[in-house]
C-alpha cells in the first residue's frame, strides 16, 4: 500500500481557465505557458488541456522537442530563446519558434546554416530589467534580425514587471506601455505583451498574442483571489491522517518545540512534509481540510510529516482525509501563508508524490 499522499490533475479545470483567457481576450491569439513540466502539472497532460491554445510556450529546448516527438502541431515557442548555436538547426527543422534578447543570439543567428527560416520573437526591456534589448537598442536589434535570410517573422514582445501592482510607482505599467510603444513605432510585426496579470486585470492591453501562465492553472498573479477571477484549481495534494496524539495544556509539538499549547487539544499526524513540496515555512495557523472541515497547522512543518488541529473535529481521526490544498483550501492561500507564491508550491512537487488524473 503506498504512502497516502497524492496530487490529482484536474485537466477540466485546465480547459476552464483557458477559456477565461480567451474571454479575457477575445481579439489574440493564446501562448498557454507550459515551462517547469506545465507548473509542476504535466507536460503531455497540459498539452492535451491547452489543445484549444494557438501555441504552448516554454523554456526548456528539451522540452518544446518533446512537445513535437507528442504530436503538437501548432507553433511552439520558446521564451529565453536558444542557449547555443548548436540548437538552431534543429529548432529550425521542427519549426520552434524562439525569442531573441541578446546581440549574443543575433550573432549565432547570422553565422548559422540554417534548411528552414525560423520566426524569432524580438524581446524588448522596457523596465524590468531582466531580458531584452533596451528601448534605444530594440529598432538596431529588429534591422539586424531583418536583414537575416533566415528570419521568416519578427515578432515584437515584453514582459511586465507589475502587471499585478497597479499602486507600483518603480515601475509602472503604463510607463512600460509607453516605451514598447514608442520604440516599435513602425516596425511590422506581430506584438505580444500580456502575461496572466495582465490578461486578467488589464485586458486593455492584449494584443496579437498573450502569454497567460499562472491563471491556466488556477493561481492568481495577485490583485484578487482565484476565485473572484473565475479560475479553478487545477492541483489538489491530498493525503490522510496517519497518526493521532493527546496533549495537555503545557505540551509542545514538532521540532524546535515552536508550538505549546495552551489546553488540551487533539493533533493529528498527515503523511505530507516538506520533501513531498509543502513549504517548509508554513506557519502555525496555515489553512488545512481535513474530513470536510478547515482546520489549522501546528507545530513545524518537517521532512515527512506535518501535524494539524483536530481538537474541534470530533469525527477526524486516523486514516481522515486531509486537502492540503485544492479546491478547498487555495494554493493561494497556502504560499501566503508560507511567505511565497503558489507558483513555487506548484512547481515543487516532489517527484515521490504520485500524480494522477481527476
Amino acid at each position: 500500500m503506498p504512502r497516502p499522499i497524492v496530487a490529482r490533475i484536474h485537466p477540466a479545470a485546465m480547459r476552464h481557465n483557458l477559456s477565461i483567457a480567451k474571454q479575457l481576450a477575445p481579439r489574440s491569439r493564446v501562448w498557454a505557458v507550459v515551462k517547469a513540466n506545465a507548473y509542476g502539472h504535466g507536460l503531455s497532460r497540459a498539452m492535451q488541456a491547452f489543445d484549444a491554445a494557438e501555441g504552448l510556450a516554454l523554456i526548456e529546448v528539451d522540452a518544446a522537442l518533446r512537445l513535437r516527438d507528442m504530436g503538437w502541431s501548432k507553433p511552439v515557442l520558446l521564451l529565453e530563446g536558444f542557449f547555443d548555436e548548436s540548437d538552431l538547426p534543429e529548432l529550425a527543422a521542427r519549426e520552434i519558434e524562439f525569442t531573441i534578447h541578446c546581440c549574443e543570439q543575433i550573432d549565432m543567428l547570422q553565422k548559422a546554416s540554417l534548411d528552414k527560416q525560423v520566426d524569432v520573437h524580438l524581446k524588448m526591456n522596457s523596465g524590468m530589467n531582466r531580458l531584452g534589448f533596451k528601448p534605444d537598442e530594440f529598432r538596431a536589434a529588429y534591422l539586424r534580425l531583418q536583414a537575416i535570410p533566415a528570419v521568416r517573422s519578427i515578432t515584437l514582445m515584453m514582459h511586465f514587471a507589475n502587471a499585478d501592482d497597479a499602486s507600483n510607482t518603480a515601475m509602472p505599467m503604463a510607463e512600460q506601455v509607453r516605451r514598447f510603444e514608442a520604440a516599435s513605432a513602425g516596425l511590422e510585426g506581430r506584438r505580444s505583451l500580456a502575461n496572466s496579470a495582465a490578461v486578467l486585470s488589464h485586458p486593455e492591453v492584449a494584443a496579437d498574442w498573450v502569454r497567460p501562465g499562472i491563471m491556466l492553472y488556477g493561481g492568481t498573479p495577485g490583485g484578487k483571489t482565484a476565485v473572484q477571477f473565475g479560475l479553478q484549481p487545477a492541483m489538489t495534494l491530498e493525503s490522510e491522517i496517519i497518526g493521532v496524539q493527546r496533549i495537555q495544556a503545557g505540551d509542545a509539538v514538532g521540532y524546535g518545540s515552536r508550538f505549546v499549547a495552551d489546553k488540551a487539544m487533539i493533533i493529528g499526524v498527515v503523511a505530507g512534509g516538506y520533501a513531498d513540496g509543502y513549504p517548509r515555512h508554513a506557519p502555525a495557523g496555515t489553512p488545512v481540510m481535513v474530513a470536510g472541515n478547515r482546520t489549522r497547522l501546528v507545530g513545524r512543518v518537517s521532512m515527512d510529516m506535518i501535524t494539524v488541529d483536530l481538537t474541534e473535529l470530533p469525527d477526524a481521526g486516523f486514516g481522515s482525509k486531509v486537502e492540503l490544498w485544492g479546491r478547498h483550501v487555495s494554493i493561494d492561500e497556502v504560499a501566503d501563508a508560507a511567505g511565497t507564491i503558489g507558483y513555487e508550491l506548484m512547481c515543487a512537487l516532489a517527484p515521490r508524490v504520485p500524480v494522477i488524473e481527476a
